[in-house]
């Protein structure tokens, strides 16, 4: 059973992780009801709470959750004495306290941008806290302590986002307004880019270079060398008569 509990409890982190940008150490806020509870289930919530997370956990409360303990008596000394050993969380209740339950919802704000988990046991807070997109929610049943499932505030909130549907239709109406007043235009609005008339080839510039012109050769060498040849011609010609010659004498 505690396997299984652990199970559940990594798969809810590692939505709220990868969804809503959790990191550790996680960071609890702490509420009267929850340590009150713990104090009667024997809950050790320092040594309990991280393993079952599996995680570095920072617990933190208010100045007005402890207050609110003070003035209800002794019947919750013990709850105030374990919430004094959590780190106290300034708030914008210093001046005027209010109810440790308005406290801790006001500390999430509209998105829960310092990504508080909420540890309570009232019905009431825990109901407002699941209204909201991104708060985990820790509770305690039958001596164990218990991550509650995403909300389905929190589960829209992601399928929206995927979809790209989070900006309403009439503000991407008044984006796309502001972006062609101010002259911004879309990626489809460029459209392809136009070629510029390209430069000459610079090898085409280049000149050509002229072939070396060969020597004229003169018309009377050109005879002198036709000389040549026919008195080359004749000599041999007078040593091949005079070999036969020979040979028919012999």
């Amino acid at each position: 059973m505690k396997i299984r509990r652990q199970k559940q409890a990594k798969k809810t982190l590692s939505f709220y992780k990868y969804n809503f940008g959790f990191r550790p150490p996680l960071q609890v806020l702490v509420d009267g009801t929850f340590c009150q509870s713990a104090l009667t289930n024997k809950i050790q919530i320092k040594e309990q709470l991280p393993k079952y997370l599996m995680d570095d956990v920072q617990l933190c409360t208010t100045s007005c959750v402890l207050k609110e303990l003070e003035s209800l008596g002794k019947e919750l000394y013990g709850a105030k004495l374990i919430a004094q050993r959590f780190q106290v969380r300034n708030c914008s209740h210093m001046k005027n306290p209010v109810g440790g339950s308005v406290c801790l919802l006001s500390m999430l704000g509209e998105s829960n941008p310092h990504h508080y988990f909420i540890a309570t046991q009232d019905q009431a807070l825990a109901g407002k806290v699941k209204k909201k997109a991104g708060v985990p929610l820790l509770f305690i049943i039958q001596n164990t302590m218990v991550l509650d499932k995403p909300s389905p505030k929190s589960v829209a909130f992601v399928q929206t986002t995927q979809a790209g549907e989070l900006v309403p239709v009439h503000h991407r109406t008044s984006i796309e307004h502001l972006k062609e007043e101010q002259g911004i235009r879309t990626d489809e609005q460029r459209g392809k880019k136009r070629k510029r008339p390209s430069g000459p080839n610079p090898l085409s510039c280049l000149k050509k270079k002229k072939k070396k012109e060969a020597p004229q050769t003169s018309a009377a060498e050109k005879r002198r060398k036709r000389k040549r040849k026919r008195c080359r011609s004749t000599a041999t010609a007078a040593a091949a008569l005079q070999v036969e010659k020979k040979t028919m004498d012999i």
